[in-house]
């Protein structure tokens, strides 16, 4: 009897495609469009070859977009990519994706996003204050709008979101139109072009910088036509993104040339000042921190529907399964989700977190991508009238974009083993706690 409320409300369904839109692409664009142009610069050294990167790095988000596209279509289920590995695999493997997004993946990106808005939100007001404590107050802020409800959640993440994206035309305007660097060729003191070892070494900050996507399946219980309404959103906005993404790069290459461009720390800063003077670069800060902003907010908005479903499954603790009766909303682990990311930015500790995040993350896109392949089999002798959209020269596409991702997470491992051991570590811990839930019994989403 006492846990009848959560089984009686039900997720509220307020959500369409332009809400799923501006969730994808909240949950890609975050400050590492601002900086990682210029990591991929020292590690490719011709304009040609940074723009393929970022390209390339597209054309694996957007087979992923496809992947989990066809996946929400097929199983419109709370938790998005959570539901798909448990029902592909078995409850174990959804219930190790749902704790190291807790512990790891998402809460330690949350962390060292409110930490960079800290720092600029200081540095543009002038504020003598800890960036941990700013960090933490713009976490709770933003997750207390989130317990206001989905709505008030997802119109916040929009207006963010369409506001980043004026900074970000702000930056390709200038970029495309502004002074002109005088060396546009390469980097001086390099004499070839880094080749294919150093494009395989710019791909880790383009494909951080492309993830993001798969959160919006996270909302799909909570969108009016998920079917029709989820894919759309996923691919307008993964779309979008690499508009974005590759016209930000040549502004950056056309303003700094590829020389400047790599020996400096904050290109888009560079960019502004460059064109505008110190207003320009000041102008640009804010934008930054809007940014982060946004990207705080998406995360807060669509992660905790996985551990609302884990509880909801039984392998989690009860109370995080529950929904607030007047606005439908797993307030819990909004809750819960909010504290564990305001810890880690009090103790600043997010250099490590930075390459077991990528190993982990990406391992489990690669099984979320294996999922469609499953449940493509199981289809197969089972005649449906049903229609919904199909990732495009499947199985090879699929197969493609799985090997990527399990390719990213080995070399992350074997490039970072006391770093990525940490999140193997944690996974590992995640299979030992497991069994403390897994005798409970399911309840029905």
């Amino acid at each position: 009897m006492g846990n009848s409320q959560p089984e009686e409300v039900p997720l509220a369904r307020r959500l369409g495609v332009f809400d799923a839109t501006m969730i994808v692409m909240g949950g890609i664009i975050g400050a590492g469009i601002f900086v990682n142009p210029a990591v991929v610069a020292r590690n490719v050294h011709t304009p040609a070859l940074i723009l393929g990167a970022w390209l390339i790095g597209g054309l694996i988000a957007l087979i992923g977009a496809f992947v989990y596209a066809e996946l929400a279509a097929l199983r419109p289920r709370v938790g998005g990519q959570y539901a798909y590995l448990r029902d592909a695999y078995h409850p174990i493997v959804a219930f190790l994706y749902g704790w190291t997004l807790l512990l790891v993946v998402q809460t330690g990106g949350m962390a060292g996003a409110a930490i960079i808005f800290g720092r600029y939100c200081g540095e543009i007001f002038g504020l003598a204050i800890p960036e941990q404590i700013l960090a933490a107050l713009a976490l709770t802020v933003l997750t207390a709008i989130n317990c206001l409800g989905v709505r008030a959640g997802s119109n916040v993440q929009s207006a963010l979101m369409l506001t980043k994206l004026v900074a970000i035309a702000l930056l390709i305007g200038v970029g495309c139109f502004g002074p002109i660097a005088t060396n546009l060729r390469g980097v001086d003191t390099t004499v070839d072009s880094g080749g294919f070892a150093g494009l395989g070494r710019a791909m880790a900050p383009v494909i951080f910088a492309y993830g993001g996507w798969q959160t919006a399946s996270f909302v799909s219980g909570e969108m009016r036509h998920p079917r029709r309404d989820l894919p759309r959103g996923l691919l307008i906005g993964v779309i979008s993104v690499i508009l974005c993404y590759v016209l930000v790069s040549y502004s950056c290459l056309r303003a700094l040339g590829v020389a400047g461009l790599a020996g400096t720390n904050v290109p888009a800063s560079e960019v502004m000042r460059h064109a505008l003077g110190e207003r320009g670069a000041h102008l640009i800060a804010t934008g930054i921190a809007v940014s982060t902003l946004g990207f705080l907010s998406q995360s807060i908005l669509t992660a905790p529907r996985v551990y609302y479903a884990m509880a909801r499954d039984g392998v989690f603790f009860k109370a995080v399964g529950y929904l607030d009766p007047r606005t439908q909303v797993p307030t819990v682990a909004i809750i819960l989700q909010g504290i564990c990311a305001a810890a880690i930015a009090f103790t600043g500790k997010y250099d490590q977190i930075l390459n077991y995040v990528v190993a982990i993350d990406v391992l489990f896109f690669g099984l979320t991508g294996a999922s469609l392949l499953i449940f493509r089999a199981r289809l197969q002798n089972k005649p449906t009238d049903e229609k919904h959209l199909r990732v495009p020269w499947h199985p090879v596409t699929t197969s493609l974009f799985v090997l990527a991702c399990w390719a990213i997470s080995i070399s992350t491992i074997l490039q970072f083993p006391r770093n990525a051991g940490i999140g193997v570590g944690i996974l590992a811990a995640g299979a030992l706690v497991y069994p403390l839930w897994r005798g409970r019994q399911p309840t029905n989403l």
